[in-house]
């Protein structure tokens, strides 16, 4: 699992019929500062929950599939935790 921020949605006019009335947000990676890592991905949200500026967890690949309602849907990303706090031991 990989920590991220919520940036943005994106809209598609074109989806798979089984990701009809899913919705696709923009996550930035971040690391447990909440500092950028990488590049952003569009991932699905698998708690049907997350906003813009949330702090979200997300996995990828098969994970992502296997996250998803109806199962194994062409998702590349897939949120499945929305954080309420970070806490780093030293």
């Amino acid at each position: 699992m990989k920590l991220g921020v919520v940036r943005g949605s994106v809209v598609a006019t074109v989806k798979d019929p089984g990701m009809e009335g899913m919705k696709l947000l923009i996550v930035q990676p971040v690391d447990e500062t909440r500092a950028p890592v990488g590049s952003a991905v569009v991932a699905a949200d698998a708690v049907h929950q997350a906003g813009e500026g949330d702090v979200v967890y997300f996995v990828a690949s098969r994970e992502a599939a296997e996250a998803m309602k109806p199962r194994f849907v062409p998702v590349d990303h897939a949120i499945v935790g929305i954080v309420d706090a970070v806490e780093v031991e030293r």
